[in-house]
């Protein structure tokens, strides 16, 4: 019996030992053939991380990085900007934000000394040295161009952003909107009453800004060739003062950005339209009448604007010094920093279009 047992006990014990040798065979085998595999991928592996860590590095220095921490080569120091009143809101939210996320890049916001503040008096400054960069709410006009080249630099016009240019009258006018060529007409001096627009018979009063300083811009360059703008318009320092001269010239009239004249209480937008039978209307509707505003206030029409039936446009810019030095710099990475997925999002806080 004690045989037996001792015989059993020796058989278990070898295939116990057996058992265990051939999992440990297994174990090196798939050691072997994995670590053969590994050497057989690793430059493809290493490639492929390669090539994701270069594109997520030209993601970023490019402007395609998702958020303001993540914008390469910022400049660290003070630096000065200015431009278009189209740009006030942008200025107040999405600079701060910028300020807030990036300390080391300061931004002073610099008036004209004479002139009103707008994207023309604001490309003057750039191209005097008075700023690092601008903001504009309109392109570049050759005469810009030329005017850099002659001072041995380029501009560049960075888009970052869209706005719509609304119409706006005294709330009492009851005019059913304006086309595109009767609202150049009226700046002409060509359509001088109402009445010739389908509404009462009073006469116009056009209200704008002078084109040396003007912050939007209904005609191109091509469309005033030879052309001359009506006696008749009274020139304002700012949209702001327009809206008030509005308020009590029941004829007035008067073109600026959307964002700052739509929401208004004391004047009305204007649908706008290529031709008198699509006439567009810059806000939601809709349309929130004086008295129940501020309790409400028109909201700009952002779906009409981004998808072009609305029918005039004004693009918002980062004009760029381009001199190889800080002022490039500084120009390249706010853009930049508006490009992200962070500063689109806030651009659209701020009640314009974004880009991307």
């Amino acid at each position: 019996m004690d045989n037996t047992n001792q015989r059993k006990a020796l058989i278990n014990g070898e295939i116990a030992l057996f058992l265990k040798g051939l999992i440990i065979g297994k174990v090196l085998t798939l050691l072997v053939i994995g670590g053969l595999l590994w050497w057989l991928l690793k430059p493809n592996l290493l490639t492929r991380s390669g090539a994701e860590s270069s594109s997520q590095s030209l993601n970023t220095a490019s402007g395609n990085a998702s958020t303001f921490k993540t914008v390469a080569n910022v400049p660290t120091n003070s630096f000065n900007y200015g431009g278009s009143t189209a740009w006030a809101p942008i200025r107040q939210l999405v600079d701060s934000q910028i300020q807030s996320d990036r300390p080391e890049l300061q931004l002073r916001y610099v008036q004209p000394v004479d002139g009103s503040p707008g994207s023309s008096s604001g490309i003057r400054m750039l191209l005097n040295g008075q700023l690092d960069f601008a903001q504009s709410s309109r392109p570049l006009t050759d005469e810009e161009r030329a005017a850099a080249k002659q001072l041995g630099f380029t501009l560049e016009q960075r888009q970052v952003g869209m706005d719509g240019i609304a119409v706006i009258v005294n709330p009492s006018l009851n005019v059913p909107g304006l086309t595109i060529d009767q609202l150049q007409q009226i700046y002409l001096g060509q359509i001088t009453n109402w009445q010739q627009v389908g509404g009462p018979n009073i006469p116009i009063t056009p209200f704008s800004q002078k084109p040396e300083d003007a912050d939007t811009a209904i005609f191109s360059n091509s469309d005033l060739k030879g052309q001359v703008l009506s006696p008749n318009i009274k020139y304002v320092y700012s949209t702001t003062e327009a809206v008030r001269q509005l308020s009590k010239t029941p004829g007035g009239v008067y073109y600026g950005s959307a964002r700052a004249v739509v929401p208004q209480c004391s004047v009305k937008p204007l649908p706008v339209g290529r031709t008198s039978t699509e006439l567009i209307s810059p806000y939601r509707e809709p349309l929130i009448s004086p008295e129940q505003c501020p309790r409400q206030r028109n909201q700009v029409n952002t779906e009409a604007i981004k998808n072009g039936s609305y029918p005039i446009t004004a693009k918002l810019f980062v004009i760029i010094k381009q001199n190889q030095g800080r002022e490039q710099q500084v120009g390249e990475a706010y853009a930049n920093l508006l490009l992200t997925n962070q500063g689109q999002t806030a651009i659209k806080q701020a009640g314009f279009v974004g880009v991307r």
